[in-house]
């Protein structure tokens, strides 16, 4: 790719002391791993919207299905001025052409999910997202996003750092005027990934670029594609999904390979389907067996590295 993967994200966790207490929250793997791939985009509400460094601690009240934001202490009603920067912020992030966003956990402005929500005399009665977290995924419904938290959970941070690479190739495919061709050839590429997370979604992909090419508007097509993508990506890819693209790829390989080396791929196979070893050894078999037998559909085939090896991904059984 030779355009960056922009990312949103809570200001305090690339170390810049912007909360509450005038602390941050720095996270190593997000600077000094992803950070190495990625250009952020950092966003603090609070700061963003005239609070001080430091300032009184606030948290959510009332009806867990539309919170206030409050001061602690002062019992002061924010409301208002963090909805109303959350508005305007999220309409002028829409020229940041974001492909995802991390958000501070817990937090009553940018919690992505299961933020405390009190009752006005105290004692937790609920939960919510944070008011500007709320804002920017009401915006950008299907972008992806994540907390910070969530991803020291190693399915979770795969399927969001797959996801942002995904959407980044697939902006540069259709950057530039491209033609119905270039949307093709992404799909022809993406094929097996989209299908460890949805074969269905995948048809209906297949058939929305099927149509003829003569007079389409390929930028209305194009927008459609990117809808749909982000829509499939969003199903997590399971076990049993990745064992059907593995077995599916073993076709490929009917006349090549020796009775030994089929034996060794389906015990990979089944050991991966079990439980017993990360997704990233029989992968790792597959590469070598496309590169030892030249199959060029499979060499092809974005699913068998879609992400940098330095992010350590299908690693985890």
């Amino acid at each position: 790719m030779t355009q960056p993967i922009r990312l949103g994200i809570s200001q305090c966790l690339l170390g810049d002391r912007v909360r509450y207490d005038g602390q941050h929250k720095r996270d190593p793997f997000l600077v000094d791993t992803l950070g190495a791939f990625v250009e952020y985009v950092p966003v603090c509400p609070e700061v963003e919207c005239g609070l001080p460094v430091p300032r009184e601690a606030m948290r959510l009240v009332g009806d867990p299905a539309a919170p206030r934001l409050m001061t602690t202490r002062s019992n002061q009603d924010m409301t208002e001025r963090m909805t109303s920067y959350a508005r305007r912020r999220v309409k002028e992030l829409e020229k940041e052409n974001l492909h995802g966003f991390i958000f501070k956990a817990k937090s009553p402005s940018s919690g992505m999910e299961r933020v405390k929500v009190y009752h006005e005399k105290g004692g937790i009665i609920g939960s919510a997202s944070g008011l500007f977290a709320q804002a920017f995924m009401e915006h950008f419904p299907l972008l992806p996003v994540e907390e910070e938290g969530r991803l020291h959970d190693a399915g979770l941070r795969e399927n969001f750092i797959e996801r942002i690479f995904t959407l980044a190739r697939y902006r540069e495919a259709a950057s530039g005027g491209a033609g119905i061709r270039a949307l093709t050839d992404f799909h022809a590429r993406h094929k097996l990934l989209l299908m460890s997370h949805s074969q269905k979604a995948v048809r209906e992909m297949g058939r929305l670029l099927a149509g003829p090419r003569k007079g389409r508007n390929v930028a209305r097509l194009a927008a459609g594609y990117e809808t749909q993508l982000l829509a499939a990506l969003k199903l997590r890819a399971t076990p049993r999904k990745h064992t059907n693209v593995l077995q599916h790829m073993l076709g490929y390989f009917r006349d090549l390979l020796d009775a030994d080396e089929k034996a060794e791929v389906l015990e990979l196979v089944e050991q991966f389907k079990s439980g017993l070893i990360p997704l990233i050894v029989p992968v790792t078999l597959f590469r070598h067996f496309v590169r030892k037998y030249d199959v060029p559909y499979l060499a092809e085939q974005v699913y068998l590295h879609p992400h940098p090896v330095e992010l350590k991904l299908r690693n985890h059984a």
